[in-house]
């Protein structure tokens, strides 16, 4: 059954998200206060080499008091493409350019509480270019044999949903390219 969004109210506004509470109508006319959050979008990059290895962040995430791997990815600003923010985010993250970007895949990470949408693309290549522009983003940059994403899935040393997705995506599709 579809849902009927009869009126939303913000509940806190800032630049980076938007939470909001919006009376919806479900079966048997029945009404429920869900809360929602609504983002800009997103857009990163798997990263690959000729050594067929994937471009990776190790860092902490001190909401979940994690540690793993990531995709570099972040905000697409106004009137930016997301192919452009991908480049951008992997070369700021990383200090790495990616080669020509084709996209990967779209991800909706939390679709029951959030309309995130998430644009992965996919580079053969990259050109370090120098250190990240800031210290903060990663522990470390490496590159990370693709053969071994699923056990590193299996060991928890990769749990970031957007990324999980991208990594095993990439995994299966572009295994075989060498």
């Amino acid at each position: 059954m579809r849902w009927t969004v009869h009126s939303e109210k913000p509940l806190y506004t800032d630049p980076w998200l938007d939470i909001r509470i919006a009376d919806v109508e479900i079966t048997g006319g029945r009404h429920l206060q869900h809360r929602l959050i609504r983002t800009s979008p997103g857009a990163g990059a798997v990263v690959l080499n000729e050594r067929n290895q994937v471009l990776l962040e190790w860092r902490h995430r001190f909401i979940t008091d994690t540690w793993g791997y990531e995709i570099p990815i972040g905000g697409v600003n106004d009137n930016e493409a997301p192919a452009a923010a991908a480049a951008r985010e992997v070369e700021e993250e990383t200090g790495w350019r990616p080669g020509p970007l084709r996209p990967l895949l779209y991800v909706q990470p939390s679709p029951g509480i959030s309309d995130s949408a998430h644009h992965v693309f996919l580079a053969d290549t990259a050109e370090h270019v120098g250190d990240p522009a800031e210290d903060w983003e990663a522990e470390r940059i490496e590159w990370v044999p693709l053969s071994s994403i699923p056990e590193l899935v299996a060991q928890q040393k990769i749990v970031a949903g957007t990324s999980m997705n991208a990594l095993l995506y990439a995994y299966a599709t572009t295994r075989n390219r060498n």
